[in-house]
């Protein structure tokens, strides 16, 4: 049709070049797709490189350890799609000989591959018919069809995902998905769409009832909860004192700082009287407020850290915390939290 035709033709005069859009291979398309989630293009390609390089087949990805996994992953968020894959990685060891599927009943079965990327895979590596829906292509088609169901509700995700297989190039469905999705990245943008310039305008539902900005429509998500983090920073010559994460939480099994969490945030005096300040730290333990608070961002959440050396403390008093010294020379070979990473690099260099 000439939807896809139209979307074709301006893909192949203005597409970037990115590495991934040169190959077949299935494991390399996966490591894209799972490190574009949630990432911008010039944040992800790095990491790409990096990943790659590092591990150039499944099979060194499946072997390595979940720590360097995270090690390498740090900075990108999100570290449940780190441990997803390196689990992945182990079951197509396992269960394909080492061979990366590339058919999407195959892939949709691996941990942390849903219906898109299992989608993106198959279309791009094999040319399965099987049509992507991201958040580009729920734009272009929300804009183009004039579509109000929500892209966030259980009828709208189906009326869209009915829509898109429909208008699938079955005879060229990988480089249509690309397309598609490359279109909504680059032309029909969420903030100022180029509609003066776009090849689908005049047909566009969006462009002509001047409803550009109000679609595609999304029911809105749950509020953010405030969560106030205090990071102690104790050192023990050239040691500094880290903590593991344990599950349960947010940055599961990366390193961060000795944390109290409190209700609210607190002044060095307030927090000086903390029963769980005193209890670790002792009652003469001197806080000294090292920088600025910080405000983290993420999914739901926004963390209020403020980083408080502590100095003059009689030693640990509670035994049961996981807390563990480690040389301040070996913090590099630590998955952490951008947050910690940064704060860190800042303090050390």
């Amino acid at each position: 049709m000439a939807f896809s035709n139209d979307i074709i033709t301006w893909y192949n005069q203005h597409k970037r070049d990115l590495p991934w859009r040169h190959t077949t291979d299935p494991y390399v398309i996966w490591l894209s797709e799972v490190i574009l989630q949630q990432t911008r293009v010039a944040q992800g390609l790095p990491y790409f490189h990096r990943f790659v390089s590092h591990f150039p087949d499944v099979a060194s990805f499946a072997s390595a350890s979940e720590g360097e996994i995270l090690r390498h992953w740090q900075g990108l968020g999100y570290y449940s799609r780190a441990r997803n894959m390196h689990r992945a990685a182990k079951a197509v060891v396992a269960d394909h000989d080492g061979v990366f599927p590339s058919s999407y009943d195959d892939l949709i079965k691996l941990k942390g591959i849903g219906e898109y990327t299992a989608s993106a895979i198959a279309s791009f590596s094999a040319n399965e018919p099987r049509a992507v829906v991201d958040g580009n292509v729920f734009r272009v088609l929300a804009r183009y069809f004039g579509i109000d169901e929500p892209i966030n509700s259980t009828g709208g995700r189906k009326v869209f995902l009915r829509l898109a297989q429909e208008l699938l190039d079955s005879s060229r469905p990988g480089l249509y998905n690309q397309a598609i999705m490359e279109f909504g990245a680059l032309q029909c943008k969420p903030n100022n769409p180029d509609c003066g310039n776009c090849v689908l305008r005049l047909e566009c539902q969006a462009w002509k009832e001047n409803r550009v900005k109000e679609l595609p429509v999304k029911l809105k998500g749950k509020a953010s909860r405030n969560r106030y983090f205090n990071y102690f920073v104790v050192e023990n010559g050239d040691r500094i004192l880290m903590n593991k994460r344990g599950r349960g939480d947010i940055w599961e099994s990366l390193y961060e700082l000795p944390l109290i969490e409190t209700t609210h945030r607190m002044d060095l005096a307030e927090l000086a009287a903390e029963e769980a300040v005193i209890a670790h730290f002792g009652p003469n333990a001197g806080l000294r407020q090292l920088g600025r608070p910080v405000k983290h961002v993420l999914s739901h959440q926004n963390l209020h850290a403020q980083f408080i050396a502590v100095d003059g403390h009689e030693g640990l008093n509670d035994k049961k915390i996981a807390w563990s010294y480690v040389f301040i020379k070996d913090l590099g070979t630590l998955a952490k939290p951008q947050l910690i990473y940064s704060f860190l690099k800042g303090l050390y260099g």
